[in-house]
């Protein structure tokens, strides 16, 4: 049995859960988010909580009970309080801008690149050097910051890309003429 799973999630004034079978629906001030989870777990709110129980004894059904949960109260921290997620960019002319609904992406290349920025997420640029990726979908928040990431990771000779701030790059020692 799990000890995460076993705790309820509480439900802050400001937010509506709704749960159709396993699909549960949160919304609130910062906007909304729906996941629909396995047919393993049995989701109910009771007293301004939402509880989560195993239907079975398998393995599975453990394993996706505290898991079930876990989501849960990151969907309802989404949607009061939202996920955010800072890069930089290091290198001479890597830069970002943004244009309209696209993040314009200078990393070096013989073209720009442009990232379509998807609905419920929010990009700041700042210094044309530092991002912040906010939204209040977690998974999406995540996702986002790494698919920017991938653009140009930090490479270990120079340490110049594309970084989560706090992220330490291993640097290489280049090669030596003897």
């Amino acid at each position: 049995m799990s000890r995460i799973g076993k705790q309820p999630v509480p439900i802050p004034d400001k937010v509506k859960v709704d749960i159709k079978d396993t699909t549960v629906n949160v919304e609130g001030p910062k906007g909304k988010v729906h996941k629909t989870f396995a047919p393993v777990v049995t989701i109910v709110i009771t007293d301004k909580k939402v509880v989560v129980a195993p239907i079975g004894a398998t393995r599975f059904a453990n394993a996706m009970y505290g898991t079930t949960r876990s989501i849960i109260a990151g969907m309802v921290k989404g949607v009061t309080a939202g996920f955010s997620k800072e890069l930089e960019i290091q290198g001479v002319g890597f830069k970002a801008n943004l244009k309209g609904k696209q993040l314009d992406l200078a990393l070096g290349y013989s073209h720009p690149i442009l990232m379509d920025i998807p609905e419920g997420i929010k990009i700041t640029v700042t210094e044309g050097t530092r991002l912040k990726v906010e939204g209040c979908d977690k998974q999406l928040v995540g996702a986002v910051t790494a698919e920017i990431r991938s653009y140009y990771p930090p490479e270990p000779y120079k340490g110049k890309g594309v970084r989560i701030v706090g992220e330490r790059v291993r640097r290489k020692e280049g090669k030596t003429v003897a």
